[in-house]
């Protein structure tokens, strides 16, 4: 089991992200790391949800590699604004709803500010029955190829109506593939 260092919920070993809060989860070995070419100790604000008034507490320092953050810095800044596809929903009274699909990795999901989580594409107004996760499932983009990966979510992620996406393991997307996220449909499309 891989304990939440935000909330302290125990998630499953093969788990990326808390079924709780949604936060990322480090393996032992990330944790216990100590081969950072040029890491420095990070501080961060963390906010504090209770009720309408909220307040922040420094984070434990931990070891960042600042080299890796720049270079997936520019990586996402090189990526950011152009739009290279999009999901359309296709059923219900929110159907037409269109989200562009601009970074390199864009998480789906319902929006949850009790819990600090905010997804890049926030399906929370449409899925009136709280099919679809918190962190539901994201959609990455490498080498012009998009891919989709299930979070670990409750009711599953389809492409195609196929078999249910198996957790951290990215399947690729193709121009007018159908997404099924909990009971949401949407369509995918390349932007040339």
């Amino acid at each position: 089991m891989i304990r939440c260092r935000a909330c302290g919920k125990n998630n499953l070993d093969s788990s990326q992200y808390c079924d709780e809060c949604g936060a990322k989860l480090l393996a032992a070995d990330d944790i216990h790391r100590t081969d950072f070419a040029d890491a420095r100790p990070l501080t961060a604000e963390v906010p504090i949800f209770s009720g309408p008034a909220s307040t922040s507490v420094g984070s434990p320092q931990v070891m960042i590699d600042s080299s890796r953050v720049s270079e997936n810095s520019n990586k996402n800044s090189q990526s950011a604004g152009t739009v290279h596809g999009t999901l359309t929903i296709e059923r219900g009274e929110s159907a037409g709803t269109k989200f562009e699909l601009s970074r390199d990795e864009s998480v789906m999901g319902r929006w949850d500010a009790d819990n600090g989580i905010f997804p890049d594409i926030d399906l929370d107004s449409v899925d009136h029955e709280a099919k679809v996760s918190r962190r539901h499932a994201r959609i990455l983009r490498r080498d012009g190829q998009f891919l989709l990966e299930d979070l670990g979510s409750t009711n599953g992620t389809y492409i195609n109506r196929g078999r249910r996406l198996l957790p951290g393991t990215p399947q690729p997307l193709t121009d007018g593939d159908e997404i099924i996220v909990g009971k949401t449909f949407l369509r995918f499309h390349l932007v040339n």
